[in-house]
């Protein structure tokens, strides 16, 4: 059995550690209805632009589609991985989760013969996929929560990456990311982002409408619209990466919390066992030398 004072000082240690987890808890219940709102107001917007490219694009014939949407002519080789991960752990499954479908997808594709390059958006993505695929990641992006505007996305992430495809660095491009469900719930995402995907059949209601007029034609402005498209996805991608991961931390700071709680109470008892028990047999000494000098 343990002494007092090392029961002592077992019981502090975890009562300092319950005091922090419970500060990042309450730090990341604030963080997430900030970071919940945001993702909120963007999904709307981020659906809608992605049905109106989609929808412009059903218009177009391949021949004379920007090569955003039509993608290169030849077969697709190389395949760029965009990984969304937060710059912290202590947030759970949220980065593990997404790395373990990234290495999962990066066998699948050199298994079929592609080139895999990855961008990473978060140090924990990197700090671990560097280990093992270190020479396949050419591009870091740390502290992208830090002040996340639409236009700080737009020139650090999105506008390199168009430029990588531009020069041909690869010829598809998938984003992986939590999307935010609830505060104990992410879902991990893929998307394809570049080219965009083909849309979906048109419905017997959408076949009746009249097909809508553009000016100018629909090639300028997917010309301008879809490199906006890409920032766009990658924006929303970012926002509900970050309401997931602060989401994340808050349950798994609860459940930290809740653990440190238990073990204090299993600690305070094993200590007042412990201690009665020191004082029982310092009282059966006494009596016993009592009784010794009387004999």
């Amino acid at each position: 059995m343990a002494s007092l004072k090392a029961l002592r000082q077992r019981i502090r240690s975890v009562n300092n550690t319950r005091q922090i987890t419970k500060a990042m808890k309450m730090v990341a219940a604030a963080k997430l209805r900030r970071s919940q709102e945001r993702a909120m107001a963007t999904r709307p917007y981020s659906q809608q632009m992605g049905r109106m490219v989609q929808s412009i694009a059903s218009r177009v014939s391949k021949d004379s589609a920007p090569p955003l949407l039509a993608g290169r002519p030849e077969p697709v080789k190389k395949v760029e991985l965009v990984v969304f991960t937060a710059d912290r752990g202590l947030c759970g499954s949220f980065n593990s989760s997404v790395i373990r479908a990234v290495r999962g997808k990066i066998a699948e594709l050199q298994a079929n013969g592609f080139e895999v390059s990855i961008t990473c958006v978060g140090r924990k993505g990197n700090d671990v996929l560097k280990r093992t695929f270190g020479h396949l990641i050419h591009r870091v992006h740390t502290a992208v929560n830090r002040g996340l505007t639409f236009e700080k996305t737009e020139q650090e992430i999105a506008q390199p990456l168009l430029h990588d495809y531009e020069t041909e660095r690869f010829d598809s491009c998938f984003i992986v990311y939590n999307a935010f469900i609830s505060a104990m719930t992410q879902e991990l995402t893929w998307r394809q982002i570049i080219p965009v995907p083909e849309a979906a059949k048109e419905t017997e209601n959408d076949a009746v409408a009249a097909p809508p007029c553009y000016e100018p034609d629909e090639e300028e402005i997917l010309a301008d619209l879809l490199p906006r498209n890409i920032t766009v996805q990658i924006y929303q991608a970012l926002v509900e990466s970050d309401a997931s991961e602060n989401g994340a931390r808050m349950t798994a700071m609860d459940n930290a919390v809740r653990n440190a709680g238990g073990m204090l109470r299993r600690l305070r008892t094993t200590y007042n066992r412990s201690r009665q028990a020191a004082i029982t047999t310092e009282l059966m000494e006494i009596i016993s030398g009592s009784e010794s000098l009387k004999g």
